[in-house]
């Protein structure tokens, strides 16, 4: 007897509180998608895409990068594979060329950014009024002894 009222307040306390848990005040907020990068990327999303090559043998450089729209606005963006190798003022660029030589010359390129990190997704955001036409390959690019180390063809 003692544990069939036992049995029952349990179940009436579980009943009870366990509802309130539940109750969804704003359902639309319950159903929203999550934000941030998780956002699925269809081909319509992605402008553009390449693997990097090797250009200069003492900083090899490998992985995938892409060119993405998302919201409107623009990004580079090296995927989790990517790697490259350390040096003094190493930059993200875009150069007009799908092939970049070793040594650079300052009209055949914009720089994007300085690089964030030697390896690992990041992202970079282009600006607005960049014609991205106009460019054919990024490429990582040592700016303080003009070096290439890879590019990627986009």
């Amino acid at each position: 007897m003692l544990l069939n009222r036992l049995a029952s307040s349990v179940l009436v306390s579980v009943v009870v509180f366990g509802s309130i848990g539940t109750t969804v005040i704003n359902p639309s907020a319950a159903l929203a998608k999550p934000s941030g990068n998780s956002t699925q990327l269809t081909a319509a999303n992605v402008l553009a895409s390449g693997t990097f090559v090797n250009v200069e043998q003492d900083h090899p450089t490998s992985g995938k990068a892409r060119i993405i729209n998302e919201n409107g606005k623009r990004y580079l963006e090296f995927e989790q594979g990517f790697k490259t190798a350390s040096g003094p003022e190493v930059q993200v660029i875009l150069h007009r060329n799908n092939t970049v030589p070793v040594s650079i010359n300052e009209q055949d390129y914009v720089t994007l950014a300085p690089l964030q990190s030697t390896n690992g997704a990041q992202r970079y955001a282009i600006p607005d009024d960049w014609n991205l036409d106009q460019f054919k390959a990024v490429a990582i690019w040592c700016k303080q002894f003009n070096v290439t180390f890879g590019y990627a063809s986009l």
